[in-house]
C-alpha cells in the first residue's frame, strides 16, 4: 500500500473516531440539548452522499469512514428529533 493510501486511512480513522465520544455521551445521557437538528440532518445527508461517492469510485477509505461515521451520527440525529 502506498504512503498516500496510509494518509487517507489515517485521516478517515481520525475524523470517524472523533464522533464516537459524542455518540457515547448522547446515548448514555439521552441529552441532546444544544445539538442543532438542522446541522445533523445536513451532516447525515452529506455522509450518505460521501458513502455513495466512495462506493462509486471504489475507494474503501472513503466508503468505510463515512459508513462508520453515519453509524455514530445517526443515533444522535434520531435522539435530537425525539426530544421534540
Amino acid at each position: 500500500m502506498e504512503w498516500i493510501s496510509w494518509v487517507g486511512y489515517l485521516a478517515a480513522s481520525l475524523t470517524t473516531l472523533s464522533f464516537l465520544p459524542q455518540s457515547i455521551k448522547v446515548i448514555a445521557t439521552r441529552n441532546t440539548q444544544g445539538i442543532s437538528g438542522v446541522m445533523y440532518v445536513m451532516f447525515v445527508c452529506g455522509l450518505v452522499m460521501w458513502l455513495i461517492y466512495g462506493l462509486l469510485i471504489d475507494d474503501m477509505a472513503v466508503s468505510m469512514a463515512n459508513l462508520l461515521t453515519l453509524v455514530f451520527a445517526l443515533p444522535i440525529l434520531v435522539m435530537t428529533f425525539r426530544r421534540g
